[in-house]
């Protein structure tokens, strides 16, 4: 776990980006309702079925959001980085958690109460745009998942997730590489493959020298070769077998 002390939550509010467009006043009076929570990895943040009391804010550390079937197999919807919420919609629907959520590495999270949200969305419309505006995001983010996991293929999927993740690179630029944050497992199940399919597809790539691999750490030798191989597959959904690995 990170350095213990106590967090500056308004400039962490500030940098979240659903409050990064609000006032002072308005994120000194939700910083007065934060609560701060500490979470070492794999600790369950709430269970499937829990109320929701409110909503919660990556101060730094990962999330995932995921179910898990009757046979024990599990499904990870999303994985919650630094400066992200979740737990926004079923706050406002008044339901029971519809995901599990878990730290994935040591987290800080800030919750922020249902009815500190409730009170200061009454006294302030800036924040109600704001929590609209993120959960807009949010859906428009789950059909870009379910176009994904219809019309791509597994390994368009996965050089598009490799693709996101350098955000400072260009297209055109030359040898970058990715340290991966989570497990290989979890970045599969989150783009709807197998561990086994996922592991395939990297051993292809790499043997193309598209990619090279070293356990989590990734080095790409040419964003515009991996891109361009990307749009040169054939469209249409993954041949391989829908289940889920485990993370």
């Amino acid at each position: 776990m990170r350095d213990l002390q106590r967090v500056n939550i308004e400039t962490h509010l500030k940098n979240s980006a659903i409050f990064n467009e609000l006032g002072e006043e308005a994120i000194a009076q939700i910083a007065k309702v934060a609560r701060e929570v500490r979470c070492d990895r794999g600790f369950t943040i709430f269970h499937r079925g829990d109320s929701c009391t409110g909503f919660h804010i990556v101060v730094f550390g990962q999330v995932k959001l995921s179910f898990t079937s009757a046979q024990g197999v599990e499904k990870i919807l999303e994985i919650v980085q630094q400066g992200q919420s979740f737990g926004e919609a079923m706050m406002f629907l008044e339901k029971p958690y519809a995901v599990s959520a878990q730290a994935l590495n040591s987290c800080l999270l800030l919750h922020i109460s249902k009815s500190a949200v409730f009170s200061e969305m009454e006294r302030n419309h800036g924040i109600m745009r704001k929590m609209i505006g993120s959960l807009a995001h949010q859906t428009h983010h789950l059909m870009l998942d379910v176009e994904g996991y219809t019309l791509l293929t597994g390994k368009q999927r996965i050089i598009s997730y490799l693709l996101d993740q350098l955000k400072n690179g260009e297209p055109g630029s030359e040898t970058v590489s990715i340290d991966l944050s989570v497990s290989k497992g979890a970045i599969a199940s989150r783009l709807n493959l197998t561990k086994e399919h996922f592991s395939r597809i990297l051993h292809e790539l790499s043997d193309l020298d598209l990619i090279r691999v070293d356990g989590r750490h990734l080095t790409i030798p040419s964003m515009k070769r991996l891109s361009i191989y990307q749009f040169e597959q054939p469209s249409g959904p993954s041949t391989a077998p829908r289940q889920y690995g485990k993370s």
